[in-house]
């Protein structure tokens, strides 16, 4: 599959043109309802202050002056004029009630308002010549654009957020003909071995992965083939040299990757995540902007027509390498449905922390040691797990972990079970849902089975639940959708530019606005920014530059971890003060030294000064002098690893000592990130705002051990779902959660209450997604 030659430069000089030409009357309407107001002070004069306006005519009768004013804003021909000069009728209203309160607070106006004023308030029989209200409209334009500055930039707004040429951000790439090479295919196919190879025998070279753990893997096998590399991570840098000089060649996370630097070849690993809502625009900014001879792309098949085509567009060369996956996977016949089914090498995926703790307390129960691995762990730890379970010597032979096992680590398994085949997800709304794994997710970790190389010359994959593995095996059989469009953000310089234009706009505000004028052809989207949005809110108080609070903003953290939040507005703080953040000050935030965690809480914690750490050492990248003790942060960080480490091998003692100073009647471990709340299948609403106990209770019965999720959540009629529910209750599974200690008769009677009453008023019925919504909200009523 090639594209290259004189077409495809033929088709891009067309697009420019037809792009260049749409500048003007085909932007579509901007979100008004982003547009912030800068508040106007009415002049209230003073003991010397002069009414001009007064002095040429007369004081104002301020009765006259609203009646008339009224009657401006009723004018049609008035509505139709604030139309074409970009007021809609929000803005209208918006600006009418500033121009009055400004015109009838103030103690005087200036004098040629004043002057217009009094000739429309002239009546019968006084000596002047009467006005018309329409003559306030260019008062009330110039007021407008006054509290709304952007109406007066509004096409300069637009050229800055036109996002319809992305390849021409990268002068440099586009002034040499690069070669695209695609390498395409499943997990375990070898896909990313050959470009490695290729990367390795180029004089110079870099390598863009998804994740720390993937560069610092490519980073070693580098240094170790005699190939000098450096590593690069939002957090680190290590230089192959000791004289810290930079090597030919890099590995580094894909955020990070240079698009100034020349190399011969380029890898960009995992490209299908160009399809990310978040963290897309990484991978459209490294395929288009890489200034490299060869880039060497390596990812799902799915990904190859849009990859094509935005090659395409920059008139280079593509491609395509297919690969097969080298060992067999089988999906089972059977489910696992007990652990006492285990067998060495088994990895059993759950996608809560809850599930997590829950089935490696069965299977230590049952005498069997287990690994585990899951998402906030630090780097270190996942590698220990990693080599633990790998070890053939350790008596650990079970790994319990999340779809974090996905990408970076290399496992022996022999079998992947999934505990589960529902996750819990956000949706493009900002939405907490849980549905059905995908096509992409369930290849990507049932493919970790019988990797090539390891002692299982075959993989194996299966289910928890027999009920949930007819649906696995229609999920793994179908095809993976293509991907459609690729992730673009807006950078740095493009907001500034906005904020030369919106000078008293916040950062959250700018970039709402960026967005909602913002422009892009089908083959784009802008990705999400709640994440930087939420940061620019709570950190838009402190006083910073523009430019630092980009920064901030853009720091990796989990919004969802309230101390590494508080500690980043701490950081803030600190900056806006030109007070550096010592290794003294940190240690007395983070009350260093810690001792191991004796519960599921106290290691929580720990993993979330962890994080805290690595802020510090991504902020100390940015801001050497005011983050000054990155070399002692980081062998903090390094001690720190291993005490979470001890915690994780201890994680069955942690669980039985957080159970045994819970609260009587509750089971819940630790608190989910995403509570069960919304499910695409059905509709069914779980609102937040219901009481903790009710939303405890159903979430501790779904989530705490992978109750046959998949099948309540697959559409069914209510007669069904209330038979589901009776099983609950005296059903084995009932029984032996009973047994577990992970539910009490009295969350079980609550259970089932809820339930029916829920089911009787229509809240599980087949009504429409509105009908659900107003139901939650009456349950959440009575509740309260």
């Amino acid at each position: 599959l090639r594209h290259g030659g004189v077409a495809p430069r033929a088709r891009l000089a067309a697009s420019s043109a037809s792009s260049s030409s749409g500048d003007g009357g085909g932007c579509r309407a901007p979100d008004t309802s982003l547009f912030v107001p800068v508040p106007l002070k009415p002049d209230l004069g003073g003991p010397a202050s002069e009414d001009v306006g007064a002095e040429l005519t007369r004081p104002l009768d301020k009765g006259e002056v609203l009646k008339n004013l009224n009657k401006f804003y009723k004018r049609k021909e008035i509505q139709r004029l604030g139309a074409e000069n970009g007021l809609d009728a929000r803005l209208f209203h918006q600006v009418f009630i500033s121009f009055r309160k400004y015109i009838m607070e103030s103690s005087s106006v200036s004098a040629d308002l004043h002057i217009i004023l009094n000739d429309i308030c002239c009546g019968a029989g006084k000596v002047c010549l009467p006005g018309h209200v329409d003559d306030l409209f260019p008062f009330f334009l110039r007021h407008a654009k006054q509290i709304f500055p952007m109406l007066d930039c509004m096409d300069d707004l637009r050229k800055i957020s036109d996002l319809r040429l992305p390849p021409n951000w990268y002068p440099d790439a586009r002034a040499i003909q690069r070669k695209i090479i695609f390498h395409a295919g499943p997990t375990n196919s070898g896909k990313t071995y050959h470009a490695i190879q290729r990367f390795l025998s180029a004089k110079s070279g870099i390598y863009c992965g998804p994740l720390k753990l993937l560069a610092h893997e490519i980073f070693q096998k580098s240094n170790n083939a005699n190939v000098p590399c450096d590593l690069v991570t939002g957090e680190e840098r290590v230089y192959a040299g000791e004289d810290a000089r930079q090597a030919p060649h890099v590995a580094c996370t894909i955020e990070m990757c240079s698009t100034n630097t020349p190399y011969e070849v380029a890898v960009i690993d995992e490209i299908q995540m160009i399809r990310d809502p978040a963290r897309g625009w990484a991978w459209t900014r490294a395929l288009l902007g890489l200034c490299a001879e060869e880039v060497h792309v390596c990812g799902e098949a799915a990904a190859i027509d849009l990859v094509t085509e935005l090659m395409y567009t920059t008139g280079e060369e593509v491609e395509v390498r297919n690969y097969k996956r080298l060992t067999p996977l089988t999906v089972l016949d059977y489910a696992l449905e007990s652990l006492d089914n285990l067998r060495p090498g088994d990895c059993i995926v759950c996608f809560s922390k809850n599930d997590i703790y829950s089935v490696s307390r069965q299977i230590e129960a049952r005498g069997l040691e287990c690994a585990v691995i899951y998402g906030s762990l630090p780097p270190g730890t996942k590698l220990e797990q990693a080599k633990k379970f790998n070890d053939p010597d350790d008596p650990c032979k079970i790994l319990v972990a999340t779809d974090a096992i996905g990408m970076g680590l290399n496992l022996c398994i022999r079998r992947i079970i999934f505990n589960s085949i529902v996750k819990p997800t956000v949706n493009e709304k900002g939405e907490k849902e849980i549905d059905s794994i995908t096509t992409s997710q369930a290849l990507q970790i049932a493919g970790r089975a019988g990797r090539f190389g390891s002692s299982f010359k075959q993989g194996e994959v299966t289910t928890m639940h027999r009920d949930d593995l007819m649906q696995l095996k229609k999920i793994l059989s179908e095809a993976v959708p293509p991907v459609k469009a690729a992730g673009l953000h807006p950078t740095p310089e493009q907001i500034e530019m906005f904020a030369y234009h919106l000078p008293d706009a916040t950062l959250s505000n700018l970039i709402d606005i960026f967005v909602s004028l913002s422009q892009v052809d089908g083959m784009y989207f802008v990705c999400n920014i709640d994440d930087f949005k939420f940061l620019a809110d709570m950190i838009q108080h402190i006083p910073l530059n523009l430019r630092s609070r980009y920064v901030f903003c853009t720091a990796p953290l989990n919004r969802k971890e309230p101390f590494v939040c508080t500690t980043l507005l701490k950081f803030a703080r600190q900056f806006s003060r030109n007070e550096p953040v010592t290794f003294d000050w940190l240690c007395r935030h983070t009350k260093w030294p810690l001792a191991a965690p004796k519960n599921i809480k106290e290691l929580v914690h720990l993993e979330a000064v962890h994080d805290v750490f690595d802020l510090y050492l991504w902020l100390s990248y940015r801001f050497m002098d005011m983050f000054p003790d990155a070399v002692l942060v980081r062998d903090v960080q390094k001690k720190l690893d291993d005490i979470i480490q001890v915690g994780v091998s201890n994680i069955t003692k942690l669980i039985r000592a957080s159970q045994s100073a819970a609260a009587p009647g509750t089971a819940e471990v630790v608190s989910e990130d995403f509570p069960l709340s919304r499910t695409k299948k059905d509709a069914r609403v779980v609102s937040d705002r219901h009481g903790a106990a009710s939303t405890e209770a159903l979430s501790i019965a779904v989530e705490a051990a992978g109750l046959r999720r998949a099948k309540n959540l697959r559409p069914s009629r209510s007669g069904t779902r209330q038979e589901d529910l009776k099983s609950y209750g005296r059903g084995s599974l009932a029984n032996r959660l009973l047994r577990e200690g992970l539910l009490t008769q009295e969350m079980l009677r609550q259970l089932e209450s809820e339930w029916q009453d829920q089911h009787r008023n229509g809240r599980y019925g087949v009504g429409s997604k509105r009908d659900d919504q107003h139901s939650s909200k009456e349950t959440g009523k009575k509740r309260k």
